[in-house]
């Protein structure tokens, strides 16, 4: 990015990101503050209910998002540009499809999902051919399942087709 403003860049602002950052902290905040009531946070005959020392983290969590967020609309914080939505793009094809992969794990295994996320990035991001596309997104998964399942006896998560398989 050019340190140069000629006028013609466009994006959020340094202000809007700010204030729409400290939100999201504060309603995380407020997301554990109202888990941690429902577990119950007051002092036990045993000691502290599950809910007391999360209840204190959410209250933190909420005062540093305010924090955040007064720091984001007082007057002299900075109000600049903070990327291009060309930039947010680019940050977003990279985002997203990690997100999907995670997010696909407990349905369809690591493995499975490995594969996909690899040969998807290596095709469309690397633009690799075939034959390494396909070498590297289906060695990566069988050179983990066997250090990982095999020598360290560590199970990882699987989803139909490894069971299938019986893996």
């Amino acid at each position: 990015m050019s340190t140069q403003d000629t006028g013609s860049s466009t994006g959020p602002s340094y202000r809007s990101v700010e204030v729409g950052l400290a939100i999201l902290i504060m309603a995380f905040g407020a997301l554990v503050v109202a888990g941690s009531i429902s577990a119950g946070i007051r002092w036990g005959a045993e000691g502290p209910k599950a809910g007391f020392f999360p209840f204190y983290i959410g209250l933190a969590i909420i005062i540093s998002g305010a924090i955040n967020l007064w720091s984001g609309i007082k007057p002299d914080s900075q109000g600049g540009l903070f990327a291009e939505w060309g930039q947010l793009r680019q940050v977003l094809s990279v985002v997203i499809p990690t997100a999907i992969y995670v997010g696909s794990m407990p349905f369809i295994g690591l493995y499975v999902a490995s594969i996909v996320f690899i040969g998807w990035f290596m095709r469309w991001l690397g633009k690799y051919s075939w034959p390494m596309v396909a070498a590297v997104a289906i060695g990566m998964p069988v050179f983990t399942y066997i250090i990982f399942e095999k020598y360290f006896l560590v199970p990882l998560p699987k989803g139909p087709i490894e069971e299938w398989l019986n893996l």
